[in-house]
């Protein structure tokens, strides 16, 4: 197949993924993809394993998605596949996104791909601080086929140079930019499928969105909601429980709620696609990750007007303003985290000058604008490099460069 299309047609940018399912790099992937102008660049997705239904996320009718259904395990025949669909694509540029990616930037130089970038969005539950000596060997020895590294928070940008010893002049610190157009500040609460009465005039609702998975732990959420309910047995009267998402920690979150006989104060409607309105139905947002890169659903939650209660990992430190926009609090502490809650419950005023707060920070620190800016920029700087310059017209707006963070003091 030949995918390439007309000579003149803007240059081609390959983002390689791991899976393309609803998830914060996959969001702020197809965010990028959807708010890009169109005569800037043309996009593809090469997923190594499948991909969902998520992908009718993407708005452009021109993106071309070829999952190569890679198995559990070594399957060695996925690195022939990703050679084939590189060659067939023939991209100006090739984006790989976090480390299981990054050994097919060798297979994107053996396609002849020479412009290669690197982004880096968050860890894993094997890798939580970065620290993993054998993961840590392999990043230093793929440093060479990186022509520059993107870094989706502070926090990951000063790993990279601390850690990684990758020069700091070829790491560039862009933030997520959320929708702020999608995610508003609710008009009303309601929910397709909510159970009948659950969201009460007087009820105080907190919950969060995301893969159930164990460096997500929505269960210190559910330990904390318990603690809460424990500690103060007329909450039950108004206080609810959201969990959003699917995956390994769905069925004990329920065992967990109904052992303490608290399952209808909860509700886990699994994986959702109405973001927007499941935000809505909220009035405290809380993550609490057990490591973060920079999460699209607390700058989701924050457009929606809400207040978030996040622990303090990663890149969430970045975006949640202590006692301003939220808390903070350690990871896996139920009762720090119940403690957090409980501010809320005790002071219902505060929610809503928190999450006004919230809305304030993310429109003028967090736009897609801004973020579509920096990416063109490190994209045209990728062309410029390799003695290809943009086309007549296609150059950044003036002073976009400075926003594209080098990071020459960390």
């Amino acid at each position: 197949m030949n995918i390439v299309g007309e000579t003149n047609t803007p240059p081609l940018i390959v983002h390689i993924i791991f899976r393309l399912a609803m998830g914060g790099l996959e969001n702020g992937l197809v965010n990028l993809i959807n708010a890009m102008p169109r005569d800037r660049y043309r996009h593809a997705i090469v997923s190594l394993t499948d991909c969902t239904d998520f992908q009718r996320r993407i708005t452009r009718e021109d993106v071309p998605v070829v999952a190569l259904h890679k198995r559990q395990g070594h399957d060695f025949g996925v690195y022939w596949r990703a050679w084939r669909a590189l060659r067939a694509l023939r991209p100006a540029i090739v984006h790989t996104r976090s480390f299981p990616t990054l050994e097919f930037l060798a297979v994107a130089a053996c396609a002849g791909s020479a412009r290669r970038i690197h982004g880096e969005h968050g860890r894993d539950i094997y890798d939580l601080d970065g620290s993993n000596r054998k993961y840590n060997i392999f990043r230093k020895g793929m440093r060479m086929l990186v022509r520059r590294y993107v870094a989706v928070s502070q926090d990951l940008a000063r790993w990279l140079v601390g850690t990684v010893d990758v020069p700091a002049s070829r790491v560039t610190q862009i933030y997520n930019g959320v929708d702020t157009v999608r995610f508003q500040p609710r008009r009303e609460r309601f929910v397709a499928g909510s159970p009948p009465g659950f969201f009460s005039p007087h009820a105080l609702v907190i919950g969060t969105v995301g893969r159930m998975q164990v460096v997500k732990d929505q269960l210190t959420l559910v330990r904390a909601f318990l603690h809460l309910l424990r500690a103060a047995p007329q909450a039950r009267e108004v206080l609810r429980l959201v969990i959003v998402g699917d995956g390994p920690l769905y069925e004990e979150a329920l065992r967990l709620l109904r052992e303490a006989e608290a399952e209808s104060c909860a509700w886990l409607p699994g994986a959702r696609s109405d973001i927007p309105d499941m935000l809505h139905s909220l009035d405290v947002f809380v993550l609490p990750s057990l490591a973060e890169g920079i999460s699209n659903t607390i700058l989701e939650a924050m457009a929606s007007g809400l207040p978030v209660i996040a622990t303090r990992v990663g890149g969430n430190v970045e975006l949640v303003v202590e006692g301003q926009t939220g808390f903070l609090v350690p990871a896996a502490d139920p009762a720090a985290m119940a403690n957090a809650i409980r501010a809320y419950w005790d002071d219902r005023t505060l929610s809503a000058a928190h999450g006004q707060a919230a809305r304030k920070k993310v429109e003028t620190e967090f736009s897609l604008e801004a973020m579509v800016n920096r990416y063109l920029a490190v994209y045209d700087g990728a062309l410029a490099d390799d003695g290809r310059q943009p086309v007549d017209g296609w150059n950044t707006t003036p002073g976009v460069s400075k926003d594209v963070r080098p990071l020459r003091n960390i």
